[in-house]
This record gives structure tokens, C-alpha cells and sequence, in this order.
């Protein structure tokens, strides 16, 4: 039997992980990436024990847990620094089996695209779909158009495409032109890196804290290296940041007078390096996770806010059980079939909780803040555990056929 092709359209952490993981099922691998270079779009990201055992599949979970830093407690705080709240990470082990490994997205980045051939990724390489093909026919493959290495249009088939490009994808729209488009979640995201000089002494490389206040919240995450990751959430209209601006002073008006080290954080940001970003997520579950030969993965399919650190983690659970069911063997209609089904109500139920999160980070008026922050503490004191459990069902899953 002929060695089966697959084309991965976007080099995300989503896309490189189905990469990885359709190539150690034996597939031939092609990742189509639009950038110049894989670079990460965004700072830090967070992989909860699901992701880590997801990865751990591919055998590339222990070296993202080289990645984590060694926290050994969490906070939630207000404004004027009063703690809420506290837990600490062998309270994540006992509940999840792990605690949440924070590492720099470049890092992950360069750790999996280093598990594929050298002629694997192809960066400078737009993709469009032009046929989903149709597993059923052997004569149907699916067509991708895209740019050759000499700048030339090119036109590639495949006998799978995977779909990893992203909330505005081209390819969900081309596929379900009819399903609505992610909405507008209520709130714009931040984020920064702060060098490891720069971050000297400015926080507790133990310890990462989240502040909740009117409207928004600030986290502050060390990193293993003694950078620190800062992220910022307010609830503004979506399009601020058309006409640019600087990012750092809208940080700095918002968040500048709370606790420290967010004020010495701001002061060392670097102006240029701060992202903006509205957040969007899924307004609707779509009809299917694939049509025809292409399955659609990540925020491709199911964005979501980023209040339970999911959006990455359930993109690499997408990628390992599409490869899990597309065995070398496996008839293809069946295998995208069961990764819908698998895939499609989890996704959605995660979708769902991290939105109801979200929605409470914006609240505004100062009584439902003040019942909000009393509700967190009191809590910590009756349940330490309790805060957890956000991600009861979601960081202690497996993959399919792992022990």
C-alpha cells in the first residue's frame, strides 16, 4: 500500500502537534505554514496535565515539563494586593495527576517542529482549500492551492488535510458557509514577556498570581528560564486597536496603580513587544469537525476564551486522537467520523465553561466585584481545593489507548 499523504495548513502548536503525530503513524507529512518563519503568535502558554499526557503519546511530554518553572503556589488577588485565595501545585498533582507546565510558545514551537523531517514545514506557503475530496473515492483526493518554493502557484493533493489555521480559518468557512462566526467574547487580551535582567526581583519566580478587579484581571506567570509572562483582560469594544497606539501606556492607565510588581512589570515591558488582542470564541457548535477529507482542529474549530488555559491543551488533544484514529489501516471516512464524535461535545463543553469564567472577569460595579472577591475566599478557606475544580473532567482526561 502506498505510504498516505497528509497537508497540514497552519504551523501552530495544533498544526505541528497533528504533524508529529500523523508522522509517527506513517504518514507523509507536509505543513503549509503562511509565515515566513514559525513564529508564535503570542507569549506563554499554558499545557495542563491532559495536554502533557496528549504529548506524552508522541514522546515529547517530558521535555515540556523541562520547560515548567518551579511554582510552588498560586494566588488570586484585588488591586490593593489582598489575597483572595491560594493553592499550590501538589494540590493540582493530587487532583490531576500534574500541575499546569507554563512555557514560552517558541519553545514548544521549536520543540515539536524539531520532531519532523528537515522537508516537512514549509513556511512562506499560503494555503487555500480548493476541494475537500471525498474519502470514499480513491480517485477524489482533497486539493490544496498554495505557493511553491519558487513563488510559483501550486496545486497539491492529499489523501487527508488538517486544518489548523486559525479562529479566522478560510478553510471552516469554505467547508460550512453557513455556521456563524466566532462572536466577540466581551473583553480584549494583553500580553508580554519581560526578559529574565529585566524581571530580577520584580516577583516571586515561585510563585504566579491573578488579580480580578472592575472589568479585567492581571496575571503574572514566572517562566523556568527568570522570564516572567504578564497578561492583562478588560472588557472594552472589540476594534481598539486599529489604529494602533501604545500598548504599554493603555497597560499603564488600566493597571498601573494596582499591587505590585504589576506597576514594576509595565515599567519594564518593551513597548514594541506587548500584544493585543479581542477575544473571540465559538458562537455555535458547528455541524461536524470534518467534511469530506479534511478535518478542521484548534481554534479553527472550537475557539475559546482563555480563562481555563484550554485553547492550546484541546487543540493538542485534537491532534492526538485524529492521528490515534487514522491508523495506517484505518478506513478514513470512519476514522474522521470518531474524531467528530470524540472530539466535538468536549470541545464545546469546554468552550462553555471558560466563557461562563470570562464573563465573570467583567464585571464592573464595585458590590458585584466586593460579592465576587468574598465568594473567592471564602471558598479558599472552606474548600483549598475548590478552585480547581474548574478543570475537573477536562486536566485529568487521557488519551485514547494510553495505559
Amino acid at each position: 500500500m502506498p505510504q498516505r499523504t497528509a497537508l497540514v495548513i497552519g504551523g501552530g502548536i495544533g498544526g505541528l502537534t497533528a504533524a508529529v503525530a500523523l508522522d509517527r503513524r506513517g504518514w507523509r507529512v507536509t505543513v503549509l505554514e503562511r509565515a515566513a518563519a514559525l513564529e508564535p503568535v503570542g507569549a506563554g502558554i499554558g499545557l495542563a496535565p491532559n495536554a502533557q499526557r496528549a504529548l506524552d503519546t508522541l514522546d515529547v511530554g517530558d521535555a515540556v515539563r523541562a520547560m515548567a518553572s518551579w511554582q510552588l503556589a498560586g494566588e488570586i488577588r484585588r488591586p490593593d494586593g489582598r489575597l483572595l485565595a491560594r493553592t499550590d501545585n501538589a494540590a493540582a498533582v493530587r487532583r490531576y495527576g500534574g500541575p499546569v507546565v507554563l512555557a514560552h510558545r517558541a519553545d514548544v514551537i521549536a520543540l515539536l517542529a524539531g520532531r519532523l523531517p528537515g522537508d516537512a514545514v514549509r513556511t512562506g506557503a499560503p494555503a487555500a482549500l480548493v476541494d475537500p475530496g471525498d474519502p470514499l473515492r480513491e480517485d477524489r483526493p482533497a486539493r490544496v492551492r498554495t505557493t511553491g518554493p519558487d513563488g510559483a502557484p501550486q496545486e497539491l493533493t492529499a489523501d487527508l488535510v488538517v486544518a489548523a489555521d486559525g479562529i479566522r480559518s478560510a478553510t471552516r468557512r469554505a467547508l460550512f458557509p453557513a455556521h456563524p462566526a466566532p462572536r466577540y467574547a466581551g473583553f480584549t487580551a494583553w500580553r508580554f514577556v519581560v526578559s529574565a535582567a529585566d524581571a530580577a526581583g520584580l516577583a516571586d519566580p515561585g510563585t504566579a498570581h491573578e488579580t480580578w478587579g472592575p472589568g479585567g484581571l492581571w496575571g503574572t506567570l514566572p517562566l523556568h528560564d527568570g522570564r516572567i509572562y504578564a497578561y492583562a483582560t478588560a472588557a472594552v469594544p472589540p476594534g481598539g486597536d486599529r489604529a494602533g497606539g501604545d500598548r504599554r501606556a493603555e497597560l499603564q492607565r488600566r493597571f498601573g496603580h494596582w499591587h505590585r510588581p504589576v506597576p514594576q512589570l509595565l515599567a519594564a515591558a518593551d513597548p514594541a513587544a506587548v500584544l493585543r488582542n479581542d477575544v473571540y470564541a465559538a458562537a455555535a457548535p458547528p455541524p461536524a469537525f470534518h467534511r469530506g477529507r479534511v478535518a478542521l482542529l484548534g481554534d479553527a474549530v472550537h475557539p475559546m476564551t482563555p480563562n481555563l488555559g484550554q485553547g492550546g491543551c484541546q487543540a493538542v488533544e485534537d491532534a492526538v486522537v485524529l492521528a490515534h484514529e487514522a491508523g495506517p489501516d484505518a478506513p478514513l471516512a470512519a476514522a474522521l467520523a470518531a474524531y467528530t464524535r470524540q472530539r466535538l461535545p468536549r470541545t464545546m463543553a469546554v468552550v462553555r465553561r471558560s466563557g461562563r469564567i470570562g464573563r465573570l472577569s467583567t464585571w464592573r460595579s464595585r458590590p458585584a466585584c466586593a460579592l465576587r472577591g468574598a465568594l473567592v475566599a471564602a471558598t479558599a478557606r472552606l474548600a483549598p481545593d475548590l478552585a480547581l475544580r474548574g478543570l475537573d473532567g477536562i486536566a485529568d482526561w487521557r488519551p485514547p489507548g494510553a495505559p
